[in-house]
């Protein structure tokens, strides 16, 4: 059944808060939910479902869109304890009366998205993943060494540098300086960081067991992996490696961006995204 607790309505559309086991999940809904797969927008872990502004408006001229915040992110509730994010996304479905979607991941609700595809194959009638890795994929040295970076940052107190570091490694990318990047797509992704660092520690997510690494082979939904050239050497191995394992995988790369596509080059990322969903149709 749907769920009760819509409480106001967006530009885009209603807005509501549903309970999951233990916390609230902000989502939006845009169109009418009914017997058509609804698209569902997973978004990265260095911001929250606002960095779907440019795609919910396209993308709901041929779909209906659902876009929530992540447990811990955004308008949704804190994270304590241990918790499942593809559970938070099958119940969350649930709640809206939802039995089968299209799922478009970035970099954290990519990686997302694949589990989910896993662990709930008949929900699944599409899957586009951008800017991810498999869970379960080891990350390199340079990779782990700029996450410590951050840390470091964090821990002397320096949440503005902390943010700038993950502004140069995710947005710009390892082969653009700033000032080579739209400044408007920076700062929004600030705005959505800052806010992320602000919040008290979280509880932290449970792997699936055994990950998606190994188990690529076994998902059915048609799949599609989209990647910024200017992506960090991970993202893009991770790309290719998604390509390769999942059985007739499509995959585009985006010239001109990193790991934001759809916030870099909007118009590029929903036309191949909505022409591979329109060609899945109902899966």
């Amino acid at each position: 059944m749907r769920d009760a607790a819509l409480v106001q309505a967006s530009a885009a559309g209603p807005t509501g808060s549903a309970e999951v086991d233990g916390a609230n999940l902000w989502y939006e809904v845009t169109g009418s939910l009914g017997a058509a797969p609804p698209i569902v927008l997973l978004h990265a872990g260095i911001g929250d479902a606002r960095m779907w502004d440019d795609q919910v408006a396209p993308f709901a001229q041929r779909f209906p869109v659902i876009r929530y915040d992540a447990r811990g992110f955004g308008r949704s509730g804190p994270a304590t304890g241990g918790f499942s994010p593809i559970a938070d996304l099958a119940a969350l479905l649930a709640i809206l009366g939802v039995s089968r979607a299209h799922l478009v991941g970035l970099s954290m609700g990519g990686t997302v998205a694949v589990d989910a595809a896993l662990a709930y194959p008949d929900l699944v009638a599409g899957l586009v993943v951008a800017g991810a890795r498999p869970s379960g994929l080891v990350p390199s040295r340079a990779l782990r060494s700029a996450w410590e970076a951050v840390d470091v940052a964090l821990a002397a107190g320096d949440v503005a540098g902390a943010v700038e570091l993950e502004l140069r490694m995710w947005v710009d990318g390892p082969n653009r300086t700033p000032d080579q990047v739209d400044p408007t797509v920076r700062e929004r992704v600030r705005e959505m960081d800052a806010a992320l660092f602000a919040l008290p520690d979280q509880g932290e997510p449970r792997p699936p067991d055994p990950p998606a690494v190994g188990r690529l082979g076994a998902i059915r939904a048609p799949t599609f992996v989209i990647v910024g050239a200017e992506d960090q050497p991970d993202v893009l191995a991770g790309g290719d490696l998604l390509s390769t394992g999942v059985p007739g995988a499509r995959k585009a790369v985006i010239p001109d961006a990193a790991h934001v596509p759809n916030m870099e080059r909007p118009a590029a990322f929903n036309r191949l995204v909505l022409d591979f969903l329109t060609s899945v149709g109902a899966g």
